[in-house]
């Protein structure tokens, strides 16, 4: 059986410690109160925001993430779009970006 590589482990451990301590993307979150009790309330919104960031994640060949910034970007533009719904996303998602596997 093999594992997700260490690289990208490690991306979505670190992608998980700023989602928990509120500090995701401060460029596209700074105007938005504490965001952690919304996300956190049914779960659902938290499972969107980790189906973002994984569905946006590329790995090289040696298990190393390449776009670790912009998966990171686009969550916290679906965390901004969920609570500011007059706020837009560019570009906007598109359907694989947000799927639930």
């Amino acid at each position: 059986m093999q594992q997700i590589p260490e690289g990208v482990r490690g991306a979505i451990r670190f992608f998980a410690f700023f989602v928990g301590n509120g500090t995701l993307d401060q460029d596209v979150l700074s105007d938005v109160d504490d965001y952690r009790p919304a996300l956190f309330k049914f779960g659902s919104a938290l499972e969107k925001v980790f189906a973002v960031y994984t569905n946006v994640l590329e790995y090289d060949e040696a298990g190393m993430p390449t776009n670790d910034d912009w998966a990171a970007h686009r969550a916290a533009q679906w965390i901004r779009s969920y609570l500011d719904h007059d706020y837009e996303v560019e570009p906007p998602f598109e359907d694989w970006e947000v799927e639930l596997h």
